[in-house]
């Protein structure tokens, strides 16, 4: 089954670029990586660029509406995502763990839903 893996953080929770903090975090995702690959449970997985660079797309009454920017104003932002396939929501959390954001944001795991059309 297919799992979507986001990750959300405020962006004062994030390391600096450049910093050896920043250094260790990345070196934690090429970790996570390289244990992904190994596993064959890697899909997909992007980072996003910041939310203000967002443009959110809506449709009422026939006209199409945009806004820059998140639709909800949260603390914490969608930063990036991976996709795993794995056998059950206990694979998925064993992976999402191993996302370095988890230690000082949210990873939210949901299964991907499938349609016979």
């Amino acid at each position: 089954m297919k799992y979507l893996a986001l990750i959300y953080s405020t962006p004062e929770s994030n390391p600096t670029p450049n910093t050896p903090e920043f250094g260790e975090m990345m070196g934690g995702y090429k970790a996570a990586n390289e244990a992904y690959a190994k596993d064959g449970v890697f899909l997909a997985g992007e980072a996003l660029m910041p939310v203000e660079t967002a443009t959110c797309v809506r449709i009422r009454d026939g006209k199409t509406e945009l806004t820059d920017g998140p639709f909800a104003e949260t603390k914490e932002q969608l930063g990036g995502f991976y996709m795993f396939e794995c056998e059950d929501l206990d694979a998925a959390i064993k992976y999402a763990k191993m996302i370095p954001t988890a230690s000082h944001g949210t990873i939210e795991v949901r299964p991907v839903m499938t349609f016979d059309l």
